[in-house]
């Protein structure tokens, strides 16, 4: 997907699941953070950065780790604070990164238990008219659970 779509569908689904537009921000962030890290494919060798593409920082287990990790901390007995506003940030962060690499999963193969064992489906390719159409698709879905729930 492209950046404008992952942080747009993102952004909607933690704010309909929150109701908070901190931690929706935070997510937004979150879902450019595994093609970021990637660096940009205009600024180089672009094969060398396609064959890099959806590898390590699409594995959805290194974000899960990292959500363990944090939680982790926050229950050892030196934090003695609620969880801190650190923490929220780097939890939303890898939530966006986990919804990052679930709607990658729908135009292409992402990894999922291992960094090289890569599942997925091609619904659209992306840039098409099919990826903006799915995503105002799964915005209005949201919207519409949101309301239905309310």
């Amino acid at each position: 997907m492209k950046w404008v779509n992952h942080q747009v569908l993102t952004g909607v689904i933690v704010y309909a699941a929150t109701d908070d537009m901190l931690l929706t921000i935070y997510s937004m962030a979150g879902a450019i953070l595994p093609d970021k890290v990637e660096g940009n494919p205009r600024s180089g060798n672009y094969w060398r950065w396609r064959s890099r593409h959806r590898g390590w920082s699409h594995w959805p287990i290194l974000y899960l780790g990292i959500i363990g990790l944090i939680l982790h901390w926050e229950t050892q007995p030196l934090a003695n604070l609620p969880m801190t506003d650190l923490s929220r940030i780097g939890i939303f962060l890898c939530i966006g990164a986990l919804l990052h690499i679930a709607e990658d999963a729908v135009c292409g193969k992402v990894p999922f238990l291992t960094p090289y064992q890569k599942i997925g489906i091609r619904l659209f390719q992306v840039g098409s008219v099919a990826e903006y159409l799915f995503t105002i698709a799964a915005v209005l879905l949201c919207y519409g659970l949101r309301t239905y729930m309310a």
